[in-house]
C-alpha cells in the first residue's frame, strides 16, 4: 500500500516560494518634496505675486505631497508620477487663507528602467494646439559614491530592508533597501544600490516611502518604452519641458486675462 506524504509549509515559505517565483508586480509610494517657490504662481486680490514681493503670502507650504506607482517585470520597470500638477495660490487679502488649485499638467513624463541595458529612460508627451508629440530621452544608470551599509534592518511594506546611508547633491540620504525583490530599483535614479530596491529614502529635500509592493502578473511590454517616440539628449529634453511649461502658463494668463474682459 502507497503512502501519501504531505508536506506542510508555513505562512512565511510559501510567501518566500511565491516571491521567488514571481517577478513582476506594483509597488506604490508615498512621496514628498520640497517646492521652489519660483515653481509656484501665486494670485493675490486678482494680482501675481513673485517670491520676495511684500504682497507674497508667508504661510504657504513649500513641500509637494505626491504619490510613484512603479511597475515592474524581469528586469524593467516604469515609474509614473500622480497629483504632479502645475500649482497655483490664491489668496483673498490680508489674513485669509490660501487656497491651492492644481492647474493641470503641461506635459505627461514616464520613466523607465531598464536592467539589461543599465539605462533609464524618460519620455515626455507634449499637446500644443490639438498636436501631440512624444520625445525620449535615454543615459546610463549611475550610482551616487560613498554608500555607506549597517547592519540594522527593518520591515517596510512588508519587506525586510536594510539601512545605508550616501552623501548626494550636498545632503545625506538614508536609504532603506530589500534584496528580497527580484530585480534593482530606486525611486532616485542615482541612489541606486548594487542590488535590491529602495522601499525609502530621506533627506532635508525629499522622502519617499513604499506603502504597498502588490505581486502580480505585470506584461513586459508594459514597462518598456514605446518605440514611437522621437530620441532627443537629455540637455533637449529639459528645453522641452522648460518651454512647455511656458507656453501652459502663458495660455493660463490669456484665458484669466480674456474672463476679466
Amino acid at each position: 500500500m502507497k503512502k501519501l506524504l504531505l508536506l506542510l509549509l508555513s505562512p512565511g515559505a510559501l510567501l518566500s516560494a511565491a516571491r521567488a517565483q514571481t517577478v513582476s508586480g506594483l509597488i506604490q509610494y508615498e512621496a514628498a518634496q520640497k517646492v521652489n517657490p519660483n515653481q509656484m504662481r501665486v494670485v493675490v486680490n486678482g494680482q501675481e505675486v513673485k517670491p520676495g514681493s511684500p504682497d507674497f503670502p508667508t504661510d504657504i507650504s513649500d513641500v509637494r505631497n505626491f504619490g510613484v506607482t512603479v511597475s515592474f517585470s524581469g528586469g524593467y520597470a516604469r515609474e509614473e508620477r500622480q497629483n504632479a500638477a502645475m500649482r497655483t495660490i490664491v489668496e483673498g487679502g490680508p489674513g485669509a487663507a490660501p487656497q491651492m488649485t492644481n492647474l493641470g499638467k503641461p506635459f505627461e513624463e514616464v520613466v523607465y528602467v531598464s536592467q539589461p541595458e543599465n539605462k533609464l529612460s524618460t519620455v515626455v508627451t507634449v499637446k500644443k494646439n490639438e498636436t501631440t508629440t512624444t520625445y525620449r530621452s535615454d543615459k546610463p544608470l549611475t550610482q551616487a559614491a560613498g554608500w555607506q551599509t549597517t547592519d540594522q534592518t527593518k520591515k517596510i511594506a512588508g519587506y525586510t530592508c536594510r539601512k545605508a546611508t550616501v552623501p548626494f547633491k550636498n545632503q545625506t540620504y538614508t536609504i532603506w533597501y530589500t534584496t528580497e525583490l527580484p530585480f534593482t530599483y530606486s525611486p532616485v535614479s542615482e541612489l541606486l544600490p548594487d542590488k535590491g530596491v529602495v522601499l525609502a529614502l530621506e533627506s532635508p529635500r525629499e522622502q519617499f516611502k513604499a506603502s504597498k509592493v502588490d505581486l502580480k502578473a505585470v506584461a513586459e511590454q508594459d514597462v518598456r518604452p514605446t518605440e514611437k517616440a522621437q530620441t532627443v539628449t537629455p540637455a533637449e529634453l529639459n528645453d522641452l519641458r522648460d518651454k512647455a511649461r511656458a507656453d501652459f502658463r502663458l495660455k493660463l494668463m490669456e484665458g484669466e486675462g480674456a474672463g476679466r474682459r
